[in-house]
């Protein structure tokens, strides 16, 4: 079955950074696009960025404003998250998730178009 764990999540001061690595099992990973999301207290689930399959193309929600930047090495089965210049609107558990298709791309980053998701890692960013 799908496994999907996150870490490298961690409490920063404002303008600190931090990596997030999300480790990849059990299914074919370089096939499929992958997301990160994030959900803020009280907040919904929101697409943060995402990493198509085969081109490696990369799709940002807006709020990210070039601070973040998402990778993948299909070698190591693990999709990155650098996060940089992070604000305290940034605090949220953030997630890794698959597209429930293979060989598809990012799509929407709306959470029902992803089947599997991992149990997150918290970015706290105090001012």
């Amino acid at each position: 079955q799908v496994q999907l764990v996150e870490s490298g999540g961690g409490s920063v001061q404002s303008g600190g950074s931090l990596r997030l690595s999300c480790a990849a099992s059990e299914f074919p990973f370089a096939r499929y696009s992958m997301t990160w999301f994030r959900q803020g207290p009280g907040k919904e689930r929101e697409g943060v960025a995402c990493i198509s399959w085969t081109t490696t193309s990369t799709y940002y929600a807006d709020f990210v404003r070039g601070r973040f930047t998402i990778s993948r090495d299909n070698a190591k089965n693990t999709l990155y998250l650098q996060l940089n210049s992070l604000k305290v609107e940034d605090t949220a558990m953030f997630y890794c998730a698959r597209r429930t298709s293979p060989n598809t791309g990012c799509g929407s980053l709306r959470p029902r178009e992803y089947d599997s998701w991992g149990q997150g890692t918290q970015v706290t960013v105090s001012s």
